[in-house]
């Protein structure tokens, strides 16, 4: 049976607490974060599917683990405006992880969804990049569409993060699964801070696969949902965004949803 191990670093890779090896973990960390802590989550095989919750003001996700060891920086200064302010407080900190269960794994269900996600190669999925993001700031950078936050009549810090384009009109997003899943449904929710906010008529999704889907969009603050022929990709961009014919320059996105199942069902781990 596979195992795991959760741990707290600081800056310097000193470890300042750390479990057991075990199918699932429970971490208590009693002192104040410092710049430059990090969670560790370390496996014994590469590719597993891990059930987990780097802070418990937030919710569980299933993730897939690509390497033996990732790590989650905890946010410091400007990078808190796009996580509740309860979050990464305080001096008692749970931390959880666990191997997801084969029926976990094997449901339908929304493959993009990842509040843990951050710049850079994470080492595990789903993970969202964006060739700009307005300012380089934190309320708007590309994690921000899948940490299932779907307040969206305003925008700025938490809970009203989003990815903002700074009014760049060649503005791409980019989705990666990190192995072969089968999308059926794809599901956007546009920032709805009107008369603020301008919002896009038009986006096109281009698949690792070489296929394309053009999604015709409302203005509207409701999830638009797009049935969509099955397919086995293991990325998509968005790209192609033509805003409405609106005096607003400010089109963004709050959350993605990529819908399915993984293309290749695990046996019981």
């Amino acid at each position: 049976m596979e195992q795991i191990k959760l741990k707290v670093l600081d800056k310097r890779g000193v470890t300042l607490l750390t479990s057991t090896a075990a199918e699932q973990q429970s971490l208590v960390y009693r002192a104040a974060y410092n710049l430059g802590d990090r969670v560790s989550l370390e496996i014994g095989t590469p590719g597993q599917y891990i059930v987990c919750q780097f802070e418990d003001t937030m919710p569980p996700a299933l993730i897939y683990v690509e390497k033996r060891e990732v790590g989650f920086y905890i946010p410091f200064g400007e990078q808190t405006v796009a996580y509740s302010p309860k979050s990464f407080t305080g001096d008692c900190h749970i931390l959880r992880a666990r191997l997801a269960t084969a029926e976990e794994i094997a449901a339908r269900r929304n493959l993009a969804f990842n509040p843990y996600d951050a710049h850079g190669d994470t080492g595990f999925y789903p993970h969202v990049s964006a060739n700009v993001e307005t300012r380089g700031e934190s309320m708007f950078a590309a994690r921000n569409v899948v940490d299932g936050v779907y307040e969206n009549d305003s925008h700025g810090m938490w809970p009203y993060q989003s990815w903002g384009i700074n009014q760049d009109p060649e503005a791409t997003l980019t989705l990666n699964f990190g192995r072969p899943v089968t999308l059926d449904e794809l599901r956007l929710t546009l920032r709805a801070d009107f008369p603020h906010d301008s919002w896009w008529i038009q986006a096109t999704v281009r698949f690792s696969d070489g296929s394309t889907e053009v999604l015709n969009l409302e203005k509207t603050a409701a999830p638009q949902i797009f049935a969509i022929s099955p397919r086995t990709v293991t990325s998509l961009m968005l790209c192609e965004l033509k805003k409405a014919d609106d005096p607003s320059p400010f089109p963004a996105l709050t959350q993605i949803e990529a819908w399915g199942t993984e293309t290749v069902q695990p046996i019981s781990q």
